[in-house]
């Protein structure tokens, strides 16, 4: 069983709201889930109501041997920044 941290669509038509997951890599986009790790709505007014991640929960998943997409990779690595800099 592959597992990969991605992102699945939630929001409504022309006002998209993703939740990172992590799932399984065969499953569809937004399929069936192992846990939501957070939220990224890129139409946010509030900069911190964009992105929402809990990182420590990220990297435990990585550690188990999940692959984060190129779009989560970013998100974690602004997440990581943002954190950094609080």
């Amino acid at each position: 069983m592959a597992l990969k941290i991605k992102l699945a669509r939630v929001g409504s038509t022309h006002n998209p709201i993703y939740r990172v997951v992590v799932g399984e890599a065969q499953s569809p986009r937004d399929g069936r889930f192992v846990e939501i790790l957070g939220t990224y709505s890129p139409r946010a007014k509030n900069a911190s109501d964009i992105l929402k991640l809990n990182v420590e929960r990220a990297d435990y998943w990585i550690s188990q041997g999940a692959l984060p997409t190129d779009t989560s990779r970013s998100l974690l690595k602004k997440a990581r920044r943002a954190a950094a800099d609080s």
